[in-house]
């Protein structure tokens, strides 16, 4: 499995606009993707970022999904607002809280 925690640098007037459109390119094609495990946006207080955390099966299915064309449209849109910061990361440990 690998994480990737993919930020979207905005001005606040679009940081709606890149929610809208991540939000969109995920219901409609990133979920059916083979290999899509989950994901979790995140908008910062601030306005200026936006932020998703998504896990796959392998880094295999990850790149054959930016591979297809369906998604391209709204990842190119979201490229002329936002600077893109992605990373990819696997799990070192998880937290949870301690039941004493």
């Amino acid at each position: 499995m690998i994480t990737l925690i993919n930020v979207f640098v905005v001005e606040p007037a679009n940081q709606q606009r890149i929610v809208d459109l991540l939000v969109h390119a995920t219901d409609e094609f990133v979920r059916q993707a083979p290999g899509f495990l989950s994901s979790t946006l995140h908008r910062s207080l601030d306005g200026t970022k936006v932020t998703m955390y998504a896990q796959w099966s392998s880094a295999e299915d990850y790149e054959a999904m930016r591979r297809e064309a369906d998604p391209q449209p709204f990842f190119e849109e979201a490229l002329t607002i936002a600077r893109f910061e992605p990373g990819t990361y696997e799990i070192v440990r998880t937290f949870s809280p301690d039941p004493g």
